[in-house]
């Protein structure tokens, strides 16, 4: 009878173009090599529904924000996917699920590509393409242990942030890369998993690389596959890893040594797939043991670095963007802030051009180099790949001649914007170290960085982006300053030691939250031009536990505006400034 059920339900959905006419249009132009074989190959299957997470972005603690995500996350892919994966299943097809973005990883042939096509609540059915990391430009292995703190360190005034006592206590620090050598002598220490005298590798290490990449002439990966231990089939991740938070007695490498570290592989010797990256940013979100059971948002990390991108001719392209956006936004309405490197396509524009640094919720990196000047590989924006005309990079750092760690205790100088995205990754746990009440609160984490970094003008223009506005598509808002920003955090809405207001983004396109802790009235908020003409007035309510509220101002015109919150005879006063976007 059971066989008979599903024999009716294949039946039905069956190739039908009568009842399904555009399911077509729903297939990735790339799969049609397979349509007159029988072969079996790897897609993806994305659903239409999208879990509704949005109000997490009104709650203040992260975990609270981590746990609500994957909830509604994994309901809502439970119950879009569970038809197709009936299929699936009664086809004894092999398949892997996703809720961190409702996708679907199958390999099986193009029979399946078309009946999947043909339900209604499927999107779009695209290949599994290979992703590749941003190449650092050739290393110089350094055997020399250099005390001497690295000049990146000291360009980003690390060092005198170091001096207030600010060393990243507190924070968690995610990687997906190539894996990392977690017994490093300046990372080992550093390691979650490590106590000091036993390593439990639960909840701190996870291993999205489950086969060996066809591009392989040979399949002797040096760490083998589904690893249960921290392991670098390469030497990219360890490199970034040590600029995070490496230290050793003799050496200081790392932004933030005194943050912890977690891991995930995404790559299989430098090459990746949607399937493996998808893999690290659903653990990501929630970690889980080494079965791969018990996901706990609680155990995610503050901050995640990445180092890879998915170029046009590898198969990503504006049909699949939208698979690594939607994990990429659930991750920041989580809490997590998502590090991108900008790529080293430069010195064209509009070469910040792949996954994952065009997203608007990623926090794309320019590389800088010493003389405090746009390195010449370093991606320029705009966005042009999307025709989103997006703004990109964010921000540039340090990313030439950065000296760190690579496997087996040794250390060597890379460049490249992979190396300049794990130093804004070890800023952010500098930030939330000095201000806890950030955890969690990304868009606030990531305007302090815009807003207090040091203007880069430039001579190169990009479309409508000219290189002497700020931001620009050179520099973005220009380069990071930890001393700037972690000083703007200890100062920023501390209004006394257990009440603070915030208003970010600023600059802003047209929504803005109002973040106020520790009160709890109602209080009359006002918007006046810069000619004095009030154009708002709204009573925010912050009673209860609610203390961050939403304004639209997407109907009025770019430009500065003065803001006034008010209860009873208190009044906190302000500047906020709209873009154009």
């Amino acid at each position: 009878m059971k066989k008979l059920l599903f024999f009716l339900i294949l039946t039905a959905i069956g190739i039908n173009t009568n009842s399904a006419q555009s399911w077509q249009n729903k297939i990735d132009d790339r799969l049609a090599i397979y349509n007159s074989s029988t072969d079996k190959f790897e897609f993806l299957i994305q659903f239409i529904e999208q879990g509704d997470v949005g109000q997490a972005k009104f709650l203040t603690d992260k975990t609270d924000k981590g746990t609500l995500v994957m909830e509604r996350l994994q309901k809502n892919a439970i119950q879009s996917q569970a038809e197709a994966i009936n299929i699936l299943e009664y086809k004894g097809l092999p398949f892997q699920s996703f809720w961190v973005a409702n996708v679907i990883w199958v390999y099986a042939d193009y029979e399946m590509v078309k009946t999947m096509a043909q339900r209604p609540e499927i999107k779009r059915i695209s290949e599994n393409s290979n992703m590749r990391i941003i190449e650092p430009i050739p290393a110089t292995v350094d055997v020399n242990k250099n005390p001497e703190i690295q000049w990146g360190i000291l360009k980003m005034n690390v060092d005198d942030v170091w001096e207030m006592g600010i060393r990243g206590q507190g924070v968690v620090i995610g990687g997906q890369d190539t894996g990392y050598d977690w017994q490093h002598e300046a990372l080992k220490n550093k390691y979650r998993g490590w106590n000091g005298t036993n390593a439990d590798h639960n909840y701190n290490w996870h291993d999205a690389i489950h086969d060996y990449d066809p591009k392989h002439q040979t399949q002797n990966n040096p760490c083998g596959l589904d690893v249960t231990e921290p392991c670098d089939d390469s030497r990219h991740g360890t490199h970034t890893m040590g600029t995070m938070i490496g230290e050793t007695d003799d050496l200081k490498i790392g932004v933030a040594p005194d943050a912890t570290w977690m891991g995930c592989r995404n790559m299989e010797r430098g090459w990746g797939t949607p399937q493996t990256y998808l893999e690290c940013f659903q653990w990501f979100l929630a970690p889980t043991d080494l079965n791969n059971e018990n996901p706990d948002p609680s155990k995610a990390p503050h901050v995640i670095n990445n180092s890879w991108g998915c170029p046009d001719i590898e198969g990503c392209n504006p049909n699949n963007f939208d698979i690594m956006e939607a994990a990429i936004n659930n991750l920041k309405t989580a809490g997590v802030v998502v590090v991108v490197s900008a790529g080293n396509s430069g010195s064209n524009c509009g070469t910040v051009n792949t996954p994952a640094a065009i997203f608007e919720n990623s926090f794309s990196i320019g590389a800088l180099a010493q003389n405090d000047t746009i390195a010449g590989f370093s991606s320029r924006g705009l966005v042009t790949v999307d025709s989103s005309n997006r703004m990109k990079p964010n921000v540039a750092a340090p990313g030439v001649n950065v000296k760190s760690s690579v496997p087996g205790n040794g250390y060597a100088n890379f460049s490249g914007t992979s190396m300049a995205g794990p130093h804004v990754a070890g800023l952010v746990a500098l930030l939330i170290s000095a201000d806890p009440t950030l955890a969690g609160d990304v868009e606030r984490i990531e305007t302090l960085i815009e807003q207090t970094a040091i203007p880069r003008t430039s001579q190169q223009d990009c479309g409508i982006a000219s290189g002497s506005s700020i931001p620009n598509a050179v520099y973005g808002f220009g380069t990071v300053d930890a001393l700037a920003a972690v000083t703007e955090v200890l100062a920023s809405g501390k209004i006394t030691e257990e009440i603070r207001f915030n208003i970010y983004p600023n600059p802003t396109s047209d929504i803005f939250s109002i973040q106020y802790i520790g009160f709890n009235a109602i209080g009359n908020f006002e918007l006046f031009a810069a000619d004095g003409k009030r154009v708002l007035s709204q009573m925010i309510n912050f009673e209860g536990g609610n203390k961050i509220r939403e304004i639209n101002i997407s109907k009025l015109t770019s430009g500065v505006y003065f803001y006034r919150f008010c209860h009873n005879e208190d009044c906190l006063e302000g500047r906020i400034l709209k873009t154009g976007e």
